[in-house]
């Protein structure tokens, strides 16, 4: 059956950043428990990369399970135009009690890609409704990445990013060179001296900037100083500019802060959160943004915010973020993601003496070896099942952002993977 399965899937079934007829097929996937994998044939993989950042609790948590079980015996699904529900007004206030308290108004979308449509919509809505309609171009950072859609994809990095394929087709935004100075190095107020001549030249036409707060992700795994964010907010305040902040793959404790704008204290004027809200279990965004914002757009000749997804505020998807905020909220991750950090540190050190690595980082729950060659897919899918160990690397990029419940064991068995592959993979 599983060879069957494996056969059809790689014939007929087209999977995230591949091609249609893949030339590995895909590992066939039995069931998934703590921070454990079970493939079809028997094989256990620990999950490394936490169902893409978003399993913080694990597999089959049996809070999050009676959470999806309470609520489908009651509505698995309502449309919300017209209509509300307590699961979502429930996640709306609890979202607010985490973020700072100008923060009052919560749109909940179904994708990180279309919470970030949103909060461009909702800047350019506002733009124009406060009589700045000619504000239509956004600013972003080169090396970010902020989602598949047509609008996350014109703010993903042009040349470098895994869009350049559309930049002919996207709209064309501004960009200013990725931050330089690393996460904790010594600050240079010199170095935003590029991004403020951007501003004096374009605030014009600007509406909005956005950035993934001190980790830039899928862009490039990089960590930047948190001086740059607040200078950009600076920036943003000085020529009239919403800032948004994109912490699709930040929020909810992985840099070791709840919101990685905590750690640079600053307010954005849209925040958008997602992957990990639900804890892996349910596709859930949500785009948050300050009254000032709301009120401009809803005050504005097109008071209605154009943006609704079918699935918006879906109840099991709501129930599920509940629960895990609950869970987050006991109070436990933040010596939970001290310890992977520690583990990460020290386990991924030896790699920087590797010939073929130019750089280890480690920032949070987060850990990166860069190679100097691109990796083989095929040599990094045997390592992982040789090793029982289930990592996905990217480009140049060795990465792992395990589940906030691995011990110390499973993750000195990811950072060894890692430094196999970093040996291994060109």
């Amino acid at each position: 059956m599983s060879e069957n399965l494996a056969d059809f899937d790689q014939h007929h079934v087209w999977h995230p950043y591949s091609s249609a007829t893949p030339p590995l097929p895909n590992l066939v996937v039995r069931s998934a428990s703590g921070v454990r994998i079970q493939l079809e044939d028997g094989c256990e993989l620990i999950d490394a990369m936490a169902s893409w950042w978003s399993a913080l609790h694990g597999y089959n948590h049996p809070v999050l399970n009676q959470a999806v079980t309470d609520q489908v015996a009651d509505m698995s699904h309502v449309m919300f135009g017209g209509l509300t529900h307590e699961p979502a007004v429930t996640l709306c206030a609890n979202l607010l009690k985490t973020v700072p308290p100008d923060m009052q108004h919560v749109f909940l979308a179904d994708s990180g890609s279309v919470a970030v449509e949103v909060a461009l919509k909702m800047a350019f809505q506002y733009q124009l409704a406060i009589g700045q309609g000619q504000r239509s171009k956004v600013a972003a950072l080169r090396g970010g990445y902020h989602g598949d859609t047509l609008g996350a994809m014109s703010v993903c990095d042009p040349d470098a990013g895994m869009h350049q394929l559309f930049s002919d087709y996207v709209p064309r935004q501004l960009f200013v060179d990725r931050p330089s100075i690393r996460y904790g190095d010594a600050w240079d107020d010199q170095a935003l001296d590029g991004i403020r001549a951007m501003f004096e030249a374009n605030h014009s036409e600007l509406a909005a900037f956005i950035l993934e707060p001190i980790v830039q992700g899928a862009g490039g795994m990089w960590f930047y100083a948190r001086e740059y964010v607040q200078g950009i907010r600076e920036l943003c305040d000085e020529f009239g500019v919403l800032l948004i902040a994109d912490e699709i793959a930040t929020a909810f404790g992985r840099t070791g802060h709840w919101l990685a704008c905590d750690d640079s204290a600053v307010v954005p004027d849209i925040l958008c959160v997602g992957k990990a809200l639900t804890g892996g279990y349910l596709s859930l965004a949500a785009t948050l943004t300050t009254s000032r914002v709301a009120e401009g757009i809803s005050g504005g000749q097109n008071p209605e915010l154009m943006h609704g997804p079918t699935f918006m505020g879906n109840p099991l998807a709501c129930a599920v973020a509940n629960a895990n905020l609950v869970l987050l909220q006991s109070g436990e991750w933040p010596a939970q993601v001290a310890a992977i950090h520690s583990v990460l540190k020290e386990g991924l050190a030896e790699a920087e003496g590797f010939a073929n690595v130019t750089d280890v980082r480690v920032h949070g729950a987060i850990g990166v070896i860069e190679t100097a060659q691109p990796v083989d897919m095929k040599v990094v899918q045997d390592i992982c099942l040789d090793e029982g160990v289930w990592l996905r690397p990217f480009g140049r990029l060795i990465y792992t952002m395990p589940p906030y419940v691995m011990g110390v064991e499973d993750l000195v068995r990811v950072t060894s993977t890692m430094k196999r592959m970093a040996k291994q993979v060109y």
